[in-house]
């Protein structure tokens, strides 16, 4: 499979939200959670402004011009905290990318 890896637009944050809700872990023979669980503080906190720091990045990976993948970090006290220069990262493809 061809794919290209880019930094993501600021006009492609939106995404941010759909690629946080792909990352949840759902373990085969588990009912996925509804869309709404990432409107929670604590998972939030992994987009929410995201772009307004300075240490915010992201890229993409597209397939035939279509995102379907993203990689994103940022400085924030979530459960992996180390410290305040050590960004948080995060990483989420659609299932059918994954393998």
């Amino acid at each position: 499979m061809e794919y290209t890896i880019r930094e993501m637009t600021v006009m492609e944050y939106p995404l941010l939200n759909e690629f946080l809700y792909e990352a949840i872990f759902i373990p085969d023979g588990i009912k996925p959670p509804p869309k709404n669980i990432i409107a929670s503080p604590e998972l939030q906190i992994y987009v929410d402004r995201f772009g307004a720091s300075k240490a915010d990045f992201a890229l993409v990976a597209e397939v035939e011009q279509k995102i379907v993948g993203a990689v994103w970090v940022r400085i924030i006290h979530d459960y992996g905290h180390i410290d305040d220069e050590t960004p948080s990262l995060a990483i989420s493809l659609y299932k059918e990318y994954r393998g």
